[in-house]
């Protein structure tokens, strides 16, 4: 138990020594610090982006629904026919029929031209026939379903509804990949400017070290608190980071709320949670440490007592 507590006490020591060291230079300490926080608070401020355009799209999706837009010399007993052996095939739950004129007075109802659409000689819109999958889940079914009201002679154009928001999260997905990408770049970042912080403490404390490894102190003794000054400059870093991040979504939950009332919809922004938030901070400490472990390990062997 003794040894237990004398190896508690030897790590405070070191630890709160490492604090010490650090107001002492509080300047140097300040900018390490704040360089950190902004390499952080990057991809941080991705990763949180991200996953908001992900819940936003998440609502969009709903079931998925296909268009079949007519062509013009449709008539509407023939379009009327074609709806009622939509609705015979088992994989349709529903369909929708959409008349030119109903589609006409929505238009002009919803695209303010009212007057100008007026002036029109002729109605221009098709005939609409919106067709509900029985299957909404699967997108083979919705594929395959596609793929023969394609192949109806009426039919102009068929559209799937969520081909867009799939297009959505592909691009995601690429944006994800470049932001793990640019993570792990800014993570090497830190590392650089820890190790370099960590490697002029070490020289300036150069004759120091030889003193101490004249008395008998190892290596292990003597690395400790640069080991501890490096994670204290990460953990502050990514606090840093996590303010700068909650901070920025604060300022932008009031305009971002008032968008989504003009939509009507009730999306409200999200920030990093718990487990967000612990991760980022762990990973500031833990790249503080490597970096300066990494830079003692090197300048340490290269100072031996003359």
């Amino acid at each position: 138990m003794k040894r237990l507590l004398a190896y508690f006490a030897r790590h405070a020591q070191a630890l709160i020594g490492s604090i010490g060291a650090l107001t002492r230079t509080p300047l140097a300490s300040i900018m390490t610090i704040a360089v950190i926080g902004i390499t952080l608070a990057l991809p941080a401020a991705m990763i949180v982006a991200i996953d908001n355009v992900m819940q936003l799209s998440s609502g969009w999706e709903g079931p998925g629904r296909i268009s079949l837009y007519l062509k013009r010399s449709v008539g509407d007993a023939s379009a009327q026919k074609l709806a009622d052996q939509l609705r015979r095939r088992k994989d349709v739950a529903k369909v929708d029929y959409i008349s030119r004129e109903q589609a006409f007075a929505e238009f002009k109802k919803q695209s303010g031209f009212g007057e100008a659409l007026e002036t029109l000689e002729r109605n221009p819109l098709p005939t609409v026939l919106v067709i509900h999958p029985a299957s909404t889940g699967e997108t083979q079914t919705l594929e395959a379903l596609e793929h023969d009201l394609k192949k109806i002679d009426d039919v102009e154009l068929v559209q799937l509804d969520l081909d867009w928001v799939r297009r959505l999260h592909a691009w995601l997905g690429v944006i994800e990949r470049a932001v793990v990408i640019g993570a792990g770049l800014l993570a090497l970042a830190v590392l650089l400017i820890v190790g370099n912080t960590i490697r002029l403490a070490v020289l300036s404390r150069r004759d120091e070290i030889e003193v101490s490894k004249l008395v008998g102190a190892t290596d292990s003794f003597i690395r400790r608190p640069f080991l501890y000054s490096g994670l204290v400059q990460g953990f502050l870093g990514a606090l840093l980071a996590w303010l700068l991040v909650q901070t920025s979504l604060w300022l932008l939950a009031g305009p971002v709320q008032e968008l989504a009332n003009l939509y009507g919809s009730g999306f409200n922004l999200g920030g990093l949670d718990s487990g967000g938030s612990v991760s980022l901070l762990s990973a500031g400490a833990l790249l503080g440490w490597l970096g300066a472990r990494m830079a003692v390990g090197r300048h340490l062997r290269a100072i031996e007592p003359q």
